[in-house]
């Protein structure tokens, strides 16, 4: 149906080219001419200014989530004022002993006006139908928590 492209691109700038001495430092281009520093996570010898990857993971899966809970909210013609989230991956050994991201949790906090502003109950059914139909969390094997 569609296709989303970024080139990812890295240069040694590094005098020799070991484990504990390469760089780790590399640059993430968008279509839209959008460019952003990205390294390693600093356990990993990365530089903790950078984003790195399992911290893109979490903003991917929780901006995917959000964008699918507001589109839902408005189709219920509910009105968000804010909408935010502190997501966590959780990277750890999974069953088969490999690192991976096993569970990223969302906490989102959502704020609406109205009327109509939606019961507790009706937030968490639009979290539960924006978690099923999220094409992020659709395409990954890690559990997916959302913490309201």
């Amino acid at each position: 149906m569609s296709e989303h492209r970024v080139t990812v691109r890295w240069d040694r700038t590094s005098p020799d080219f070991t484990y504990d001495t390469y760089n780790r430092e590399h640059t993430w281009t968008f279509p839209g001419g959008q460019s952003l520093d990205a390294s390693s996570a600093p356990e990993y010898l990365g530089d903790s200014t950078c984003v790195n990857p399992e911290e893109a993971f979490a903003a991917s899966v929780s901006s995917c989530h959000m964008l699918t809970f507001l589109a839902i909210a408005a189709r219920k013609r509910y009105t968000v004022e804010y909408y935010m989230d502190d997501a966590v991956a959780v990277l750890e050994k999974n069953a088969d002993g490999a690192l991976a991201v096993t569970r990223v949790e969302l906490n989102p906090s959502v704020r609406f006006s109205g009327p109509p502003t939606p019961s507790p109950e009706e937030i968490t059914a639009l979290h539960e139908k924006a978690h099923q139909h999220c094409f992020i969390a659709n395409s990954i094997k890690c559990e997916v928590v959302v913490n309201e």
